[in-house]
């Protein structure tokens, strides 16, 4: 639907996820009349100021009202209009999680909704604007679909993905601005397959989001250890991928997982459980936050704390390895 070419990918690299979201859903409207935002007062931060001034007529502000616009989105949907939603992170999720359920989980209807700023890169508000629980709770919900873009082409192939998708989404959106790119020329996404980046026989690490680009540049320096190091993009949480996930874990010294989110119910835990009833013998390492609210900080300064910058990672493997070795 979207065309895409290396200026694109520059330009949504550049302005980073949130932006290219903005960016991508005008482009769509222009292709799909029956498309509707709804949003809770976030057209700036959500990159959607030119949605709203050139479509005002599709553009549905709730203001600070997160239940009722997952209320109304719901209405549009039921009436046949296809829907995007969308606000910071922890309130498109956890404030309106009772609406999401009911009408998204039970009565199945479908939207998609975009969470901003999800993570850890708006840490320097403090923890009440960080997002580290939405996948756990949005996981245990039937019928729906969590979906994790590694960098902002990924965003927009995301949303086109998810906009004729079968079940309701979320796109949880990670990352500052600008985002380094993961992918650098088009390729193929299809939800709920991952995808290989490099190929190694020693470690796999599994990641999504923002984390992707830090375990590519941890890989990067491994091999230059000689630890040859697999990085698998787990973009789809929900459904996952079980197949990648067996596949690239056979005969691997160290599984491990990285992530922008609680240790506890997000992907690591996801990967745990598909490799625990398959008697996976290799160790299993989950990198993310651990079941703790830490001080608040730039987004920098918490990838560090929380072991999720890409010289973390590294250390967690190698001291892994020596422990295992020894």
């Amino acid at each position: 639907m979207i065309e895409i070419n290396k200026k694109k990918i520059n330009l949504w690299s550049s302005v980073g996820s949130r932006a290219a979201f903005g960016l991508a859903t005008l482009e769509i409207e222009k292709k799909i009349d029956d498309l509707y935002v709804v949003t809770c007062d976030v057209s700036t931060s959500a990159g959607l100021d030119r949605f709203r001034k050139q479509i005002p007529h599709k553009y549905v502000d709730v203001g600070i009202s997160e239940q009722n616009m997952i209320g109304v989105a719901s209405g549009l949907a039921s009436e046949g209009f296809k829907v995007i939603t969308t606000t910071f992170s922890p309130f498109q999720t956890l404030r309106c999680c009772e609406q999401i359920k009911v009408n998204l989980g039970y009565m199945e209807t479908k939207i998609v909704m975009v969470g901003l700023a999800s993570g850890l890169v708006l840490g320097s508000l403090g923890f009440t604007h960080c997002s580290i629980e939405d996948i756990g709770v949005l996981r245990s919900i039937p019928n729906l679909t969590i979906i994790s873009p590694a960098d902002s082409l990924e965003v927009v192939k995301s949303l086109e993905a998810s906009i004729n998708h079968k079940n309701s989404v979320y796109i949880r959106l990670t990352g500052g601005s600008p985002s380094p790119s993961v992918y650098h020329e088009d390729y193929k996404f299809e939800i709920g397959k991952g995808i290989k980046l490099t190929d190694g026989n020693e470690v796999v690490i599994f990641s999504s989001g923002a984390s992707v680009y830090e375990c590519l540049e941890a890989a990067k320096e491994l091999e230059k250890e000689s630890i040859s190091t697999s990085v698998i993009n787990m973009h789809t949480i929900k459904p996952i991928d079980k197949e990648i996930i067996i596949s690239e874990s056979k005969s691997k010294k160290l599984i491990v997982t990285v992530e922008e989110h609680n240790t506890i119910g997000g992907l690591g835990s996801a990967v745990a459980e598909i490799l625990s009833n398959k008697g996976q013998n290799s160790r299993l390492i989950n990198l993310g936050i651990k079941d703790s609210y830490s001080k608040g900080g730039s987004y920098n300064f918490l990838k560090n704390l929380h072991g999720l910058s890409s010289e973390k990672i590294i250390e967690s493997i190698v001291t892994n390895l020596k422990n295992k070795n020894g």
